[in-house]
């Protein structure tokens, strides 16, 4: 009886196990997929957090006049066009300049820190400007030219979703800043 018992026991632990070793792994490929994301969404929210909601805005808004200025670059045949990781680096490169040279603008006329983003809003808020900025690099900066996306990141990221990635941020700003 004893036997059967210490049996039955080992048995059990080994299906709890197996059960978790199946539980991790799963959440880890899950992960791993999303990682991107993950990535973004928290130095979003670490930016939000410790710099403040006026500096967090203002990068979201710089975003916009980022790429308004990067689509009627006139010099755009002067930045290399292969290969694609190059192409790649000179296009960001250049988006990352204008997105820097206007958070500095905006953040001189965004000057209210009072106003308040609840911590929900604040996820959202990275989440979109996250979303923002991978379907910018697929449909853009031509991302997937040397980084493959894994499918599911890609059935989130199609062309007909641009303007839903790209509209995000800014109707989030309009729901969450108070």
């Amino acid at each position: 009886m004893i036997a059967t018992t210490s049996s039955s026991a080992a048995n059990s632990v080994s299906q709890i196990s197996t059960l978790a070793t199946h539980a991790a792994s799963s959440v880890w490929s899950i992960g791993g997929e999303y990682f991107v994301i993950l990535v973004l969404l928290a130095i979003f929210f670490v930016f939000a957090w410790y710099i403040g909601h006026g500096p967090f805005v203002s990068l979201l808004l710089s975003f916009y006049a980022g790429y308004a200025v990067y689509s009627v670059f006139p010099f755009m045949s002067s930045l290399p066009s292969s290969p694609a990781l190059t192409a790649f680096g000179a296009h960001v490169g250049l988006y990352v300049v204008l997105v820097f040279i206007f958070f500095l603008i905006l953040r001189r006329v965004i000057v209210s820190d009072f106003m308040h983003i609840s911590l929900l809003g604040l996820a959202i808020l990275a989440l979109t400007g996250a979303g923002f900025l991978i379907a910018l690099g697929v449909h853009s900066f031509d991302l997937v030219s040397f980084y493959h996306l894994t499918p599911s990141i890609s059935a989130l990221f199609p062309a007909k979703y641009f303007f839903y990635w790209f509209s995000a941020p800014a109707v989030g700003l309009f729901i969450f800043a108070r």
